[in-house]
């Protein structure tokens, strides 16, 4: 599943919404692995999450997990309700 393609600088964080369903249990290994990919190889992880406009994906190394968010670099935080998928 994946949404419109867009580059990290374009991400308008007012615009993101939660996803139909909460996936956030489902893709913790994800993005826990997503987090190590960025921090010990400089990976990066496709992101899909939803957005008032639909779903958007971005290629970009994951900084930091929380319980919430997710951060990418700049100080991008993107909920993890938000989340449709993760892939590598």
């Amino acid at each position: 599943m994946l949404g419109e393609l867009i580059e990290k600088e374009a991400i308008d964080v007012s615009q993101i919404i939660p996803a139909d369903e909460n996936h956030t249990e489902e893709l913790k290994d994800k993005l826990n692995a997503a987090q190590r990919l960025g921090n010990e190889f400089k990976s990066k992880a496709d992101i899909t999450f939803n957005t008032r406009e639909g779903a958007k994906t971005v290629s970009t190394t994951v900084w930091a997990v929380t319980e919430k968010y997710l951060q990418l670099k700049n100080g991008i935080l993107i909920p993890t309700n938000s989340l449709l998928a993760i892939d590598f």
